[in-house]
């Protein structure tokens, strides 16, 4: 079950945290993954985990949020896109007050254009092959009121309805579309979040944000690349135009 042999996919932001744990993952399962990041070194650290473990990927430098940037890469990839994970994000802690237009502006392009872009040129390719899967990155912040998230919560509820939208529109043409919306991850995004704002205060501060969720804890990226990937698979082929929470029960049992 849950094989991905021969199926090739794209993965955006698969150089840390999230990302990289879903391309480790479907590459151990037998896809061909493309890596997109800014960051080189990060990419090619992830590719280099790959083929040690026998596995087949590339990687490309892109910012998700230049289209045209992202047509031409996606133009180079060979043969079928047959999954496209748009996983490449940024986050931005603020209310509606301490958040500026520059932060607003720097947003959109990545979290809600770069998505775009990404579907833009792949949905095309998977129309045009009979089918293809595209899974998106969200998060609970597109379903409740987060305290200071209000611009990065903005981006969210976007992703989320993209989904349906795509999910909608190209059923016909066996595309499916879906999202995943965790709650909070550990990530070198959270540490590194930590380490600027509450310096020497490290350890209360992460046990304070990990017992936010019902369940105790942060999930951990792998926890979210296991839903990933059964979304991804041809097990999940009656799923389309669904938002997964894996949250550890912060939607419902607050």
């Amino acid at each position: 079950m849950f094989s991905l042999t021969g199926k090739t996919v794209i993965i955006t932001g698969a150089g840390s945290g999230i990302g990289r744990a879903i391309a480790l993952l479907f590459a151990k399962q037998g896809a061909r993954v493309e890596i997109l990041d800014l960051n080189a070194t990060d990419a090619q650290a992830v590719v280099k985990e790959i083929e040690d473990a026998g596995g087949a990927a590339g990687w490309q430098v892109c910012d998700v949020g230049d289209g045209e940037a992202v047509k031409a890469v996606i133009a180079g990839v060979q043969g079928r896109i047959d999954i496209l994970v748009n996983n490449a994000g940024i986050a931005h802690i603020g209310t509606v007050l301490t958040t500026s237009e520059a932060d607003m502006d720097r947003l959109y392009r990545i979290n809600i254009k770069g998505v775009f872009n990404c579907m833009n040129a792949a949905v095309a390719r998977m129309a045009e092959q009979g089918g293809g899967v595209v899974l998106n990155m969200c998060s609970i912040a597109s379903s409740i009121g987060l305290a200071d998230r209000f611009a990065y919560s903005m981006t969210k509820g976007a992703v989320e309805v993209m989904t349906y939208s795509v999910a909608k529109d190209f059923i016909k043409q066996g595309i499916r579309c879906n999202c995943i919306c965790p709650a909070r991850v550990h990530t070198p995004f959270v540490d590194g979040y930590l380490a600027r704002t509450y310096p020497g205060q490290e350890a209360e501060m992460f046990e304070k944000l990990s017992q936010a969720q019902p369940i105790g804890r942060m999930a951990v990226p792998d926890e979210v690349a296991a839903l990933a990937l059964y979304l991804c698979s041809d097990e999940a082929s009656f799923v389309t135009g669904c938002a997964y929470p894996i949250d550890g029960g912060a939607l419902n049992l607050r």
